[in-house]
C-alpha cells in the first residue's frame, strides 16, 4: 500500500532541501573566491569596469558643424535647407528595430536642445565582425566623438574645459579621446605616404599599375555639357575650358586660371588619362579609379524645383549597378578603387531621416556616400568627414596651373619678394543671419586696428571675390590671411593665401589641421597661426592686434617654409606639364593612392 504524504509536508521538505543546497553553494563559492588573492580579484574587477566604460564612451559618435543660421544645425553644405535636420549614419544596419529607434530619438532630442558647433548624434558603432561593408581599417579605429568646437579646440589646446578655469570633467575627458582619435586616423592616413626615389619614370611603374574605367558618358562628360544650365545666374561652360581649369588670366602671369573650386573631379580626370603608369589591362592594375563626376551630379541639381530624392540618387545609384558587373570591383569589394569628389563630404551624405521621394528639394545633397557599396574605397574630397576614415582630404583647387619647374620657380619668387602692404587681410563676407558666427567679429576688428591702416578687408558681397586678380593681390600684400570657417569648415580660400605666401590665421582646427594629412605638415606652426574662436569671443581682444605681436623674423620663417615647402604640393599643374623638380598636388595624392592600396 502506496504510503502518502501530505502536500504541506512535501512543500516544506522540498524548501530546506533548497535551503541547504543553497548554503551549501554559497559556501563553495566564498571559498573558491577566498582562495583568489585580492589584488588579482581587484584586477578583475578593474578591468570589467574599464570595457564597460570603453562600451559606454567609445560606441558613441558626435557630428554636426555649426549652422550659419543660430537656430539651425549645419549638416550637409553652403547650400543647405535651412531647416537641414542631422544626419543619421547607421552604419550596422543589422541592428534591432528598437536600437534604431532609440537613436533616431537620441538624435532628435539632441537636435533640439543644441545651437552650438559641433553637437551629439549617439549612433552605435558596429565591431569589425558586425558589418562586412567596412574595411578593417576603417573599424580598427574605433569610434570618434566630438563635442561643440568651443569645448573641442579650448580643452585640446589648454587642458580646461570651455570656462579655461574648472577642472577637467569626464565630458571633457571624453573630448580629448576624440580628438585623439581623430589625430590617430590622421597619422594612419600620413603612413601611407610615398616616399618617392630619385629619378622615378616611367620605366618603374611595375607593379604601379593605374585603371581608368571607361564609364557610360552620363557619368562624367555629360555632366560637364550640361554647364550652361547648371547653376541659373552663370553660365559654368567658361570654368571647364583648358580641362576644367577654365579661362586664362594673364593678369597674373603664367600658368593662371579661373579655375572654379568645384571643378576638382574633371581636373582629376585629365591628369589620371595621362599619367605614365595607366594600364589598359585591369590584371595589371593596382589602383582603379573611377572618373564619377558626383559633385557636378550634385550641382545640377540643387537649384532646380521639383526634384525628388530619387532624381537626386539615381546616377548614384546607376553607377554602383554598372560597378557591381566590373570584376575588379567584385574581386576586392571596391578597397582598391578611388573616387575623387569635388565637394564636400556632407554633400554626398544626405540626411534620410523623413526620406520621402515627393518631398522635393527639401534637402541639399545626395546619399551617394551612405550607400553601404561605397564603405570600402577610398573617397578624395576638398573636405572630409573626419569621423570617416577612407575620407581623405586633398586640397582645393586653385587659380595657379604651372606647366613647367621655371613656371613654380618663377611664381615663388614673385610671392617672396611681394610687398607685404597689410599686417592682415580677409576675403569674405559676414553672416547676418547668423550673429554667433565669428566673421561679423574679425571685420569689426579689421576695421577698428589703427582705424583699419592694419588690416584689409574685401567683401565678398559685392562680388569682388569673383576675380582672381582681386583675391590673390589681397594675400600677396598681407602678412596674414583670416580663415574663419564659412558654411562648412573649410575654405579655399586657405590655399589660395597659402600660394600667394600669406600666412593662414585659422579660428578652427577642422578648417585645415583635421582635413589634409597628405599636403600638410603635422606641427601646424610652421605655416599657420591657430586662434580660438571661442576664446576671442570671449576675451574682447583684437585679433589684428594680436598678430601685431608676432615677430618679422618668424613671419618670414613661415613665409619662407609655406612658400619653398608646401607651395608646390598645393597647386595641380596642367594637364600637360613638364615638371619634374617638384611633385604637384596631383602627384602627392596619385603616389599616397599607390603606396596605400599595396599594403591592402
Amino acid at each position: 500500500m502506496a504510503i502518502s504524504v501530505p502536500k504541506r509536508r512535501w512543500t516544506k521538505q522540498s524548501k530546506k532541501v533548497k535551503e541547504t543546497k543553497l548554503r551549501l553553494y554559497g559556501d563553495v563559492l566564498f571559498k573558491l573566491l577566498y582562495r583568489i588573492p585580492a589584488a588579482i580579484f581587484l584586477l578583475l574587477v578593474l578591468f570589467l569596469w574599464s570595457s564597460s566604460t570603453t562600451v559606454i564612451s567609445g560606441r558613441f559618435v558626435h557630428v554636426c558643424v555649426s549652422s550659419r543660421k543660430l537656430t539651425n544645425l549645419y549638416c550637409l553644405s553652403a547650400g543647405s535647407q535651412p531647416n537641414s535636420e542631422l544626419p543619421m549614419q547607421v552604419l550596422n544596419h543589422s541592428r534591432s528595430d528598437s536600437a534604431l529607434r532609440k537613436s533616431e530619438t537620441t538624435a532628435n532630442e539632441l537636435q533640439n536642445s543644441s545651437s552650438n558647433g559641433y553637437i551629439k548624434e549617439i549612433i552605435e558603432v558596429p565591431e569589425p565582425s558586425q558589418s562586412t561593408s567596412s574595411t578593417s581599417s576603417s573599424s580598427s579605429n574605433g569610434t570618434i566623438s566630438a563635442e561643440s568646437s568651443k569645448e573641442i579646440n579650448q580643452h585640446h589646446s589648454t587642458g580646461k574645459n570651455s570656462t579655461g578655469s574648472q577642472p577637467i570633467t569626464a565630458e571633457d575627458d571624453e573630448i580629448d579621446v576624440a580628438m585623439k582619435a581623430i589625430e590617430e586616423q590622421l597619422r594612419r592616413h600620413r603612413s601611407w605616404k610615398w616616399v618617392s626615389p630619385e629619378n622615378v619614370g616611367a620605366a618603374e611603374c611595375g607593379g604601379r599599375g593605374i585603371y581608368v574605367y571607361e564609364l557610360p558618358a552620363k557619368f562624367n562628360k555629360e555632366l560637364v555639357e550640361q554647364c550652361h544650365d547648371m547653376v541659373p545666374w552663370i553660365d559654368f561652360c567658361k570654368y571647364f575650358s583648358n580641362d576644367a581649369m577654365g579661362e586664362p588670366i594673364p593678369e597674373l602671369g603664367k600658368g593662371w586660371f579661373n579655375t572654379h573650386q568645384y571643378a576638382l573631379e574633371p581636373i582629376f580626370h585629365s591628369r589620371v588619362l595621362k599619367h605614365p603608369c595607366r594600364v589598359h589591362n585591369p590584371d595589371e592594375a593596382k589602383l582603379f579609379y573611377v572618373p564619377y563626376y558626383g559633385g557636378l551630379d550634385i550641382l545640377r541639381w540643387h537649384f532646380k524645383n521639383n526634384v525628388s530624392y530619387a532624381l537626386k540618387d539615381s546616377l548614384g545609384l546607376e553607377l554602383v549597378q554598372w560597378l557591381s558587373t566590373q570584376k575588379p570591383w567584385t574581386r576586392s569589394s571596391g578597397k582598391d578603387h578611388v573616387f575623387v569628389l569635388g565637394k564636400i563630404s556632407w554633400d554626398f551624405r544626405r540626411n534620410t531621416n523623413n526620406n520621402n521621394a515627393n518631398n522635393s528639394n527639401s534637402s541639399w545633397g545626395t546619399k551617394f556616400l551612405e550607400l553601404d557599396q561605397l564603405q570600402n574605397p577610398i573617397k578624395l574630397l576638398i573636405e572630409r568627414q573626419p569621423w570617416h576614415e577612407n575620407d581623405v582630404g586633398i586640397p582645393h583647387p586653385t587659380f595657379f596651373h604651372p606647366h613647367s619647374d621655371d613656371d613654380v620657380f618663377a611664381w615663388q619668387w614673385k610671392a617672396l619678394r611681394s610687398e607685404r602692404k597689410n599686417l592682415v587681410g580677409f576675403a569674405g563676407a559676414a553672416r547676418p543671419d547668423s550673429p554667433e558666427n565669428i566673421r561679423s567679429l574679425l571685420i569689426n576688428h579689421c576695421a577698428a586696428a589703427e582705424n583699419g591702416r592694419l588690416c584689409r578687408h574685401v567683401d565678398c558681397t559685392s562680388g569682388s571675390c569673383d576675380r582672381a586678380e582681386t583675391v590673390i593681390t589681397l594675400f600677396l600684400e598681407s602678412e596674414f590671411c583670416l580663415q574663419p570657417p564659412g558654411d562648412s569648415p573649410t575654405r579655399k580660400s586657405v590655399f589660395d593665401s597659402l600660394i600667394s605666401g600669406c600666412i593662414p590665421v585659422f579660428f578652427d582646427r577642422f578648417t585645415a589641421y583635421y582635413q589634409y594629412p597628405w599636403h600638410l605638415p603635422e606641427d601646424y606652426g610652421k605655416y599657420s597661426v591657430m586662434i580660438d574662436k571661442e576664446s576671442v569671443k570671449r576675451s574682447g581682444g583684437n585679433v589684428v592686434e594680436k598678430l601685431r605681436g608676432i615677430s618679422e623674423e618668424k613671419r618670414e620663417e613661415m613665409r619662407s617654409y609655406i612658400i619653398y615647402e608646401l607651395l608646390p604640393g598645393l597647386v595641380y599643374g596642367d594637364s600637360n606639364n613638364v615638371m619634374d623638380k617638384f611633385q604637384d598636388a596631383y602627384d602627392i595624392a596619385i603616389n599616397n593612392l599607390l603606396q596605400r592600396v599595396s599594403t591592402l
